[in-house]
């Protein structure tokens, strides 16, 4: 009898689970529209433009995901989170995806009931300072006050590197990179500490980004990607695989350029053409058309392309591939395959 009763409540429990899989894709289909997290606003990763038109590295995983489930990379809501009112936005179902510079940790994927469902950045903490410091390292930080976003893990690196190098600091809460820019170049702060690439957006916005630099120790591991709410296998898929592809198209030499060209029939390589919907049944799989990736794809090109055009050397930002090169290029991108 036991036995039976065990099995009963699996039984009812992977109703209820296959039940919650399948809410939020119901729900983006059915509103027509992608409500993602972003950042209030942080050059190159997350920031309306002059005429209002939401823009960045982390946007841009957004409109893919739109693209993906609804075949439109502008049928997306974008909601401005801070450190405080992302987990909150999304735990509450405010909103469907948070994009927006999070680092994967222990804590947010297990205790706060998240997944995430890949990692789109590989970042370390940095510190960025006033060249006229004359400091050359953060070692010789003692004393300083550092400005320092509430509600990220920054907050615990910090305390750690100057407790492991016994030495002292004097914090200055921030609620958002805004804030912490104008507190910053207003002397509030001697030090503004955040992920390196969220110090070189900033510092690319300054009127004289030459007279302040970034100091050469990265402290922390940062690994930042997209997250959705725990219970919901389905939704995390389409998510995860929606980076994937963006990740494999690169890898494959699939482009903005030349998707459309690639997907009008099977060419001689049986990966790009599963990812692509001209061989197998990947789309059904999740729950999708079999053109969902071309039309992420098509949304705002390759992963390549949407780091050069946004937060590239090209670019103000100025940021090298590095870590997020290709692991064909010695980085640490890299993808299941699709198969």
């Amino acid at each position: 009898m036991n036995k039976t009763v065990f099995l009963g409540a699996l039984t009812v429990a992977g109703l209820v689970a296959a039940s919650a899989s399948a809410a939020t894709l119901d729900d983006v289909k059915e509103r027509g529209t992608l409500n993602c997290g972003v950042v209030t606003g942080l050059a190159g990763f997350g920031a309306p433009d002059a005429n209002g038109v939401w823009t960045g590295f982390d946007v841009a995983m957004c409109r893919a995901v739109a693209a993906a489930v609804l075949g439109d990379k502008d049928a997306v809501e974008f909601v401005p989170t801070t450190g405080q009112t992302r987990f909150t936005a999304l735990a509450s179902g405010e909103i469907d995806l948070l994009a927006r510079n999070t680092t994967w940790t222990f804590s947010r994927d297990t205790d706060l009931k998240f997944d995430f469902i890949g990692v789109n950045y590989y970042d370390g903490q940095g510190f960025l300072i006033p060249k006229e410091l004359g400091v050359a390292s953060a070692k010789d930080l003692d004393g300083a006050t550092v400005c320092i976003q509430t509600g990220t893990t920054t907050e615990l690196n910090l305390a750690d590197f100057f407790r492991i190098n016994n030495i002292s600091y004097e914090p200055v809460p921030i609620e958002t990179n805004a804030e912490g820019q104008q507190q910053y170049l207003a002397g509030a702060c001697d030090v503004y500490t955040t992920d390196a690439s969220g110090l070189a957006a900033t510092r690319a916005t300054f009127e004289a980004p030459g007279d302040h630099v970034l100091l050469p120790e990265i402290i922390s591991k940062e690994p930042l990607g997209p997250l959705v709410r725990h219970g919901d296998s389905e939704w995390a898929d389409i998510a995860r695989w929606t980076l994937n592809a963006l990740i494999s198209a690169e890898e494959l030499g699939i482009s903005s350029s030349n998707v459309a060209e690639l997907s009008a029939a099977p060419t001689d390589n049986p990966e790009v053409n599963r990812l692509l919907g001209t061989e197998g049944e990947l789309g059904a799989m999740i729950g999708l058309d079999a053109g969902w990736a071309v039309a992420a794809i098509s949304a705002g090109g390759n992963y390549g392309e949407i780091f050069e055009k946004n937060i590239g050397e090209n670019t103000p930002i100025g940021l090298a591939r590095g870590l997020n090169a290709q692991w064909t290029d010695g980085g640490l991108l890299y993808s299941p395959p699709f198969r």
